[in-house]
């Protein structure tokens, strides 16, 4: 499998998303997407969405937990039809609006990091939270903010294994609703998905290395800021391409 030097820088961005994923339970789509849609918008949203879903496979085999999925039932339940809807807004934008509704969800996801805008972890903000996780993530491929907000009050373990049999559980109903309604061409997202595929899993074999070595505050800050970075550049090159009429 030829490798070009677009498909080398996308494959380094993957493997630090799938570190920085396995290390602090945040990151993969945070970071990688608006990186990748910058190097190539065809990577957003199925590829991330895709790689993500591996990635998530890897961590619930290495932590050898079951899935807890009732708390979050209403939220995954929810979802279905919001992914639904994300396929459908998918359609409707044009891709410099895309990368305007990205980088607004990135920045959204920096938000979600401070505790005072905590919501209750009720069954009807999980519902609300997974509808709009779905349309946020089916668009954009990044759909962790909404439930972050919910589940910021929760204990940091019950909440890092909730979201993940989440997101195990509906990622594919994304996949499926973008194949569905073609908004994602299988053999595309097969080409991209077994390329960068390598990446994630050696970012979470260099995690299970490093883990426990080092204090996770501050690398999460790091990542925060990387992503405000990042987001930061697609909203401005967004802005450029709609005022250019590109």
């Amino acid at each position: 499998m030829a490798y070009s030097a677009v498909d080398c820088l996308a494959l380094l961005i993957v493997l630090g998303g799938s570190l920085v994923q396995a290390l602090l339970g945040i990151g993969f789509a945070l970071l990688a997407a608006p990186l990748l849609y910058l190097l190539d918008p065809g990577y957003v949203p199925g590829p991330v969405l895709l790689l993500g879903f591996v990635l998530a496979c890897c961590m619930l085999l290495g932590n050898r937990r079951a899935l807890a999925w009732r708390r979050p039932m209403p939220a995954i339940l929810a979802r279905l039809p919001g992914a639904w809807c994300g396929g459908l807004l998918l359609g409707l934008l044009p891709g410099a609006w895309l990368g305007l509704l990205l980088s607004a969800c990135v920045l959204l996801a920096a938000l979600s990091s401070y505790r005072w805008l905590a919501l209750p972890c009720s069954p009807r903000n999980l519902a609300v939270a997974g509808f709009c996780s779905g349309l946020m993530g089916t668009a954009t491929a990044v759909g962790g903010p909404p439930m972050a907000l919910v589940y910021q009050a929760r204990d940091p373990l019950d909440a890092r294994i909730e979201l993940a049999a989440f997101f195990l559980l509906t990622t594919p109903a994304s996949l499926l609703a973008l194949l569905y309604q073609g908004r994602l061409p299988l053999d595309a997202l097969l080409a991209s998905g077994l390329k960068l595929a390598p990446g994630v899993l050696v970012g979470y074999g260099l995690a299970v290395c490093l883990q426990g070595r080092f204090d996770r505050q501050r690398p999460r800050q790091l990542l925060l800021l990387m992503a405000l970075l990042a987001a930061g550049g697609l909203l401005l090159l967004s802005l450029w391409r709609l005022w250019s009429g590109g």
